[in-house]
């Protein structure tokens, strides 16, 4: 360890001395009361004791991302994150998932790995660091440094030249993020593309593309389907609705029901007629959202009316539908990241954006990715 190291280990344990007050403040929170204890006290958080291929990511959407690696793999993993929604996506993909412990806790806690993919923007000292003394190869994956947060990096650059020392290979999203990574130290840089967008939405059947104007509320859940429909009129185009749990089906039809009760709007499920001809369809079947995103012209994603946390953008915007999203996307930001011209409203906008919804413009994906060469690293390690 270098004089430099040590400074830091000490600078890191006079914060945490004096963050210990309002760390246990917080952990009363519910949302927190596993995460903090977890990471600042090692509650329940031993160490991997098995030498796997340890992936570190921090939330919700970084944890998706890792999918399509962690199936094409095809062994166990492990896995640590820095926030609960990241924990319980993760219990999906491995057994083996862990908080990942304060900086000061992490060289006794790190053991020797096959090799540690660290996602996009964890750059933590002591990790990269320990994970190199203990001889486990090092990279970056989905690594970016977007506009806003280039000066930022700049200003610390003689910080992060000695995290970039300990990173043995860096997969970048651009050749621009590429250039920026290398001024900062970087080393073995290759551009891929945003892993995010390697596995694209397939679609099961053709349906034939409408005359009409559609738009597709999807993936919607409790009250988003009566926001939308009374935020519905006729002359806006024709409205296909996809509840996101198929035990709500019943309910939602009855509300569609009510609501065309004494309107000149037609009004059928897709189960009884396997066609969109009326003016409101309810899709009361599962499987079929990217077959009928493939023939919208405009998406209403639900779960963001709601503080559910959103729905997945790409895929309406892989095929050029507009896309509109409540405020409460908070689980797809990442995603959100990834795609052009989607339009965040309020609950009380949306009526006024239905009305003028032909007027906006179709969303379109950032460019693509893959994770071949991602894997053919991992693969090279073991």
């Amino acid at each position: 360890m270098s004089l430099f190291s040590i400074f830091y280990f000490l600078v890191s344990l006079l914060l945490y001395i004096l963050a210990i007050p309002f760390i246990l403040f917080k952990s009363k929170n519910t949302k927190y009361k596993e995460a903090l204890p977890a990471r600042f006290f090692l509650r329940n958080n031993s160490s991997f004791k098995e030498s796997k291929v340890w992936f570190h990511v921090c939330s919700f959407g970084e944890t998706k991302a890792i999918k399509p690696i962690v199936d094409a793999i095809k062994e166990e993993v492990n896995i640590s994150v820095i926030t609960n929604t990241g924990y319980e996506e993760a219990k999906r993909l491995s057994k083996n998932v862990k908080y990942l412990p304060y900086e000061l806790f992490l060289p006794f806690w790190i053991n020797k790995q096959k090799v540690l993919l660290v996602m996009e923007a964890e750059l933590w000292y002591m990790l990269f660091l320990f994970a190199k003394i203990k001889k486990t190869k090092t990279i970056l994956i989905n690594a970016r440094i977007s506009d806003r947060s280039y000066s930022s990096y700049k200003k610390f650059s003689w910080f992060y030249k000695r995290i970039f020392k300990n990173i043995d290979k860096v997969f970048a999203q651009s050749q621009i993020d590429k250039n920026r990574l290398e001024e900062l130290g970087a080393k073995n840089v290759e551009v891929i593309g945003n892993i995010k967008l390697a596995t694209l939405p397939k679609r099961t059947d053709k349906f034939t593309k409408l005359d009409e104007f559609v738009i597709t509320a999807g993936s919607t859940h409790e009250n988003e389907e009566e926001l939308i429909l009374n935020s519905y009129e006729k002359e806006f185009g024709k409205l296909i609705i996809v509840p996101r749990h198929p035990e709500r089906f019943e309910k939602v039809n009855q509300l569609i029901l009510d609501f065309v009760k004494n309107k000149e709007i037609s009004y059928h499920k897709f189960s009884l007629k396997n066609d969109f001809s009326s003016d409101i369809i309810l899709v009361d079947v599962m499987g079929e959202l990217n077959n009928i995103y493939e023939i919208s012209d405009a998406v209403i994603l639900g779960g963001a009316f709601e503080k559910i946390g959103g729905h997945n953008p790409v895929e309406p915007a892989f095929f050029n539908c507009r896309v509109i999203s409540g405020k409460n996307y908070f689980n797809q930001k990442a995603l959100f990241e990834c795609i052009e011209n989607y339009k965040i409203v309020e609950n009380s906008q949306l009526k006024d954006i239905m009305r003028d919804i032909k007027k906006l413009k179709p969303a379109s994906l950032k460019g693509k990715g893959t994770i071949e060469p991602i894997i053919r690293e991992i693969n090279g390690t073991r």
